[in-house]
């Protein structure tokens, strides 16, 4: 049998490109194979199990931003299908979502099963063939079909290829064996780690906001961090890695970070200081916590100093403030490795972008060879934006007039 259309990858862009590709052309034979026994698993487990779906920003020059590779080429893709249309899209088949405070949009179930089925029921209502625990052993192309090979011996044939193998190594190696070129996957939103930080026993104390910088870089990020008995998590931290993963894994996670607590320059957190200790000069600083930080954070900085709790504003001197001023906005740590969730492992590296068209999302090298999701060189922030690149990539992809089952014919001759 000749397919018009197989995809290698059961994630979240495999299984919304088989399920659009059916939606728009209704006869066309489309098969999905999946090497493990289990669908959708990313998209079971991402948020803590809730799915978070997209996230609240639907303008696609501001969406854009929170891709620290892919911003680019995205802006298009976003103007065909973005937040607002996933959001519909899930809606119309009764699963109903939230947006949260932050702008992550789960579903009102807070149940990532909710997403998953319906995915799966509206793909098993379209008839999209679905094999799972097939390993594909080799790929063949001769310019008119593809022809897989899977370790069990057995042989599929299809005018189009997709490619939404996410971030397995069997896929990029696919990918390079049909001609193209693979930016070295190496990891994206992770925590730092941080053996010598004087902050350990505070873990589960978080600040919003602070600024974060890596030392000798110009990488920077502000939000919320989390102080963690291995170092420093949250999402300001999440988002530097992103940024900073490729600068990262080339100092190999060994820098130095820079947190200012409190977003304030020193000079103004100094004058602050000052000002208190001038109107208030028989208080004492622990109990005139002027940046409103954490209790405990609070007390760490005094012991870390050698400021008395005792000591009444007065009794400090300003060499001590300025200290102090000093550790709230240029606090340094060494950073010591990394640490990954590795269900929810994201990866910068892939396909090179330059090689795919990006208004069909076929290879500019192989004529019909498709690629969705994280298989590409794109990568979002934390907060649904990765998940947003697999819905846009998948609709793009099985929309192509290619997947056109009339096409068959052509190839049949």
């Amino acid at each position: 049998m000749l397919y018009d259309l197989i995809i290698l990858g059961g994630g979240a862009a495999g299984i919304f490109a088989a399920i659009n590709a059916k939606l728009t052309y209704p006869t066309a034979n489309v098969l999905l194979l999946e090497k493990n026994a289990l669908l959708l698993t990313k998209v079971r487990i991402s948020g803590g199990g809730r799915c978070n779906v997209t996230y609240a920003c639907f303008e696609p020059k501001q969406l854009i931003k929170n891709y620290p590779r892919g911003e680019k080429e995205l802006l298009g893709p976003f103007h065909i299908f973005g937040p607002s249309d996933t959001i519909k899209w899930f809606e119309s088949k009764g699963a109903f979502l939230k947006i949260e405070a932050d702008g992550r949009v789960f579903p009102q179930t807070d149940q990532s099963e909710t997403i998953i089925q319906a995915l799966l029921q509206e793909a098993h209502r379209l008839a999209v063939i679905i094999k799972l625990t097939e390993h594909i052993k080799t790929i063949e192309y001769n310019e008119s079909y593809f022809t897989l090979h899977t370790k069990k011996d057995q042989t599929y044939q299809t005018t189009n290829l997709l490619l939404a193998a996410g971030s397995s190594p069997q896929g990029y190696k696919w990918a390079e064996q049909l001609g193209h070129t693979i930016q070295r996957p190496i990891p994206s939103l992770f925590t730092f780690n941080s053996p010598t930080s004087s902050l350990k026993d505070l873990s589960g104390v978080s600040v919003n906001p602070v600024r974060l910088q890596i030392l000798g870089t110009k990488l920077f990020q502000e939000g919320p961090i989390l102080i963690t008995h291995f170092g420093f998590s949250g999402p300001a931290i999440l988002k530097l890695s992103a940024w900073g993963s490729k600068y990262l894994h080339e100092q190999n996670y060994q820098t130095q970070l820079m947190i200012n607590w409190i977003t304030l320059s020193k000079e103004i957190a100094f004058a602050k200081l000052q000002k208190a200790k001038a109107l208030y000069p028989l208080k004492k600083l622990l109990q005139e916590n002027l940046f409103d930080l954490p209790k405990n954070l609070w007390k760490t900085f005094l012991e870390i100093l050698g400021i008395s709790h005792k000591s009444r504003l007065t009794e400090i001197p300003l060499q001590h403030l300025k200290k102090l001023a000093q550790k709230l906005t240029e606090d340094c740590y060494q950073i010591e490795g990394k640490t990954t969730n590795k269900q929810e492992f994201v990866t910068c590296g892939g396909i090179t972008l330059k090689e795919v068209d990006f208004k069909t999302m076929q290879s500019k090298i192989c004529p019909r060879l498709f690629f969705a999701g994280e298989i590409l060189d794109v990568d979002g922030i934390t907060g649904g934006f990765n998940f947003q690149n697999a819905w846009t990539t998948g609709y793009i992809a099985g929309k192509s007039p290619l997947l056109n089952p009339l096409h068959r014919k052509i190839f049949r001759k």
